[in-house]
């Protein structure tokens, strides 16, 4: 894989090379002007335009990035006036820089105006930009503060604005350019953006993604804090709950406070938030369990179940120089729930310890290479650690529709991802032509340690007319009274089956993918837009090697090619081929259940349970050595594992000749302005996909595959000895 790897790597990296030197040392022939746009209190103005006239009244413009700053370069010595704007300010009056070799900085304060003229339209806009489909949303001022303060929270309520996705997938969330980082807080997110172009070859899926771009520092110090706090105070009683009359004990606090402002006067900025959420949630246990006296009795009551997450972020945004910037972050997070899988019939016996830790850095680096030309290079690399803590030193007791107690049988998992990620992307204004062109690279190692069910599973089920309770309370009635496990069967009593797994709980993987783009979107017309553009794809771990994702889309606006006026109705169409990367989750699940790593071992009695297990030892010669281990039931421990008879194996698999799932994704969209501020839109989209993966549960197929056996078994009457059936499960497409 590594010979496969090293061409690409090093062209990238040679490209990669190239540009950079390019970036930096581009601008020093001429003169070059650079500056911060900011109010009266001295928070950036994002999105200002900047206004630079020569001598000759040439004029230049610019627009204030993200963090408020323009550039301008290329610059022929002699004297500038200079201006800007931005709604809601009054422009500012022209100021005279004289622009010499060397690199200056002019900022300039824009005053909120008190008296403004101001058209009010009727209608909201549509438009035929590429970026500005109807059903795209741009969150970000005080429309941010409707969104929920809990992390996980806002990250559900931006997954349901997005809506259904167009595609199999559900929704992506990037933020500040980067897949797979923690949700930040809300009061370090600048601005939220939801579907924007979704047949954009820049992007691997057709819709659903959403954009999180967090806040630059400023040049002036300022900060915030909040506290948020909710109990049980104002909720219901739980009508499940019988124990008691009283509200389930409930209660969030919340903490968070940000701090930002310059390191080095419009050099240097940052921006450091903190947050910590303590949540003490609970779970509703609701089963049927047997009390000292082995009487049935109906439970119903909460259970505690602790949630604690801390969030630490820390940002710094420097410029290099007049056409370089470089922004770091830093993301800590942690999360620990307590009682974890405790409720509905889960006993709090089964409960385990779940502990996340997770360290990201991300490094942004934009380069304004001309007039025309941008580059940004971002790299990303996360550290991440997630422990499961349970007890599996006594096995678990599985009782059908009515209680599950015993050990966790997750034991002490401990998974470890570490991940990098490298983007490169440049964007160029040739005239109606805006091309954009980049790639990605990613690259994840997992190292993964599940002991789960090494502790074994005793499972009652009902038979002979019993229910499951009352076959595990005769069970326990008959052993009080000294009875052996075969008299115990004979009344109908026993365990119904045994589980346990064995060898080595270790399993690994690693995993890369590419993703390189072109596209161009070509304003053909004033009412016509075409974008059009190419995607290629490919990853290690599948057969996938020429993965080229060609994509189309054109918005048209009837009747607005010669008027003055905004367009009232757009008509979108678009079309393009995407992938569906095989996740390294499948391959990881391969490697440990390959047949030799884990031995899986699964002892059921026969499907025909009405058989008195006298007549079942006559007619199915095996069904004793079964029954002489599920006659070995004891809660709290296990029976010799050398003395369970050979059963069958889940062998997972992936083809070597596996194809990366390929969507085809079709369509059509009818954007129309209304009165009174609103936008109508509707649309018709068509998904094929080829090569699609199935992936059916192992319990499911281990079900399927025992029934198919025992059944066999009771029509034979007789099979001889059991013999291991290997079903291979192979991920194919």
């Amino acid at each position: 894989m590594n010979s496969a790897l090293s061409f690409p790597r090093k062209l990238f990296t040679i490209g990669l090379i190239i540009v950079l030197t390019s970036s930096l040392l581009y601008g020093q022939a001429r003169g070059s002007l650079r500056g911060l746009i900011t109010d009266e209190l001295g928070a950036a103005i994002v999105g200002a335009s900047v206004t630079l006239t020569d001598a000759t009244g040439a004029q230049k413009k610019a627009t204030t990035n993200a963090e408020g700053v323009y550039a301008f370069s290329g610059l022929a010595p002699g004297k500038y006036t200079i201006s800007a704007a931005a709604t809601g300010f009054a422009v500012s009056e022209g100021r005279e820089v004289d622009v010499t070799t060397q690199r200056q900085t002019v900022d300039l304060t824009l005053k909120v105006t008190i008296e403004e003229k101001v058209t009010v339209g009727a209608e909201t806009p549509v438009s035929t930009e590429s970026t500005a489909n109807a059903n795209q949303q741009v969150i970000s001022g005080k429309d941010l503060d409707a969104l929920p303060d809990d992390p996980d929270e806002l990250a559900a309520a931006l997954q349901a604005l997005a809506g259904p996705s167009v595609g199999p997938n559900g929704g992506q969330i990037f933020i500040d350019g980067f897949s797979g980082g923690s949700m930040p807080s809300k009061d370090s997110i600048r601005e939220i953006r939801i579907n924007q172009n979704p047949f954009a070859a820049e992007n691997d899926q057709p819709s659903g993604r959403i954009d999180i771009l967090t806040r630059p520092g400023t040049d002036k110090f300022r900060g915030g804090a909040n506290f948020n706090f909710n109990d049980e105070s104002l909720n219901s009683r739980n009508p499940f709950a019988i124990s008691s009359s009283k509200r389930t004990p409930f209660q969030i606090r919340q903490y968070s406070f940000n701090f930002n402002g310059p390191l080095v006067k419009r050099k240097a900025s940052y921006f450091v938030e903190f947050g910590r959420n303590e949540t003490d949630d609970n779970e509703l246990i609701r089963a049927t369990v047997l009390d000292s006296s082995l009487n049935p009795i109906q439970v119903g009551n909460g259970f505690l179940v602790p949630r604690r997450n801390t969030n630490f972020s820390p940002r710094l945004d420097y410029a290099i120089n007049t056409n370089n910037t470089l922004v770091g972050r830093y993301n800590y997070f942690r999360s620990r729930t307590d009682n974890q899988g405790v409720g509905g019939f889960n006993l709090p016996e089964r409960g385990f310890d779940l502990v996340s830790t997770n360290h990201n850095v991300q490094l942004t680096e934009t380069a304004i290479l001309n007039a025309t030309t941008i580059n940004e290079v971002r790299f990303q690399y996360s550290n991440g650690r997630t422990e499961q803590i349970g007890n599996n030193t006594v096995p678990s007791l599985n009782v059908s529709g009515s209680f599950n107690s015993g050990g966790s049988q997750v034991g002490h998992s401990i998974s470890e991802r570490k991940s990098w990620e490298l983007n490169n992307f440049t964007a160029r204004q040739m005239g109606q032509h805006a091309i954009k062109f980049g790639g990605r690279v990613r690259h994840v190692d997992i190292d993964d340690t599940s002991p789960t069910n090494y502790g074994g599973s005793w499972t009652f089920t009902g038979g002979f007319g019993l229910t499951s309770i009352q076959r595990y309370q005769l069970t326990l009635k008959l052993q009080q009274q000294g009875k052996t496990p075969a008299e115990i069967r004979a009344a109908g009593g026993g365990a119904a089956a045994f589980s346990i797994n064995a060898g080595n709980p270790f399993a690994d993987v690693s995993q890369t993918d590419f993703g390189f783009f072109v596209q161009d979107d070509w304003r053909v017309r004033p009412n016509i837009t075409l974008s059009y553009g190419l995607r290629y794809e490919t990853q290690t771990n599948a057969h996938s090697k020429y993965d080229f994702a060609p994509r189309v889309a054109v918005a048209w606006s009837p009747g607005a090619a010669n008027s003055a006026k905004p367009p009232k109705m757009v008509i979108r169409l678009g079309t393009g081929i995407f992938y569906n990367r095989f996740s390294e989750g499948a391959t990881l699940t391969a490697n440990r259940y390959n047949g030799v790593n884990v031995l899986q071992t699964f002892v059921t009695e026969p499907v025909d349970r009405q058989l008195p297990p006298s007549v079942a030892e006559q007619q199915l010669p095996n069904v004793a050595g079964i029954y002489s281990i599920l006659n070995q039931f004891n809660p709290t421990t296990v029976p010799p594992v050398a003395g369970i008879p050979t059963t069958q194996q889940t062998i997972w698999q992936v083809d070597p000749n596996l194809q990366i799932p390929t969507v085809f994704v079709a369509g059509a969209q009818v954007e129309r302005q209304l009165p009174r501020n609103i936008t109508m839109f509707a649309g018709f989209y068509n998904i094929r996909i080829v090569h699609a993966s199935t992936h059916p549960s192992r319990r499911q197929l281990r079900r399927l595959l025992q029934t198919v056996c025992d059944r066999l078994q009771v029509l034979a009457k007789s099979i001889g000895t059991r013999q291991a059936v290997n079903s291979i499960n192979d991920n194919c497409s």
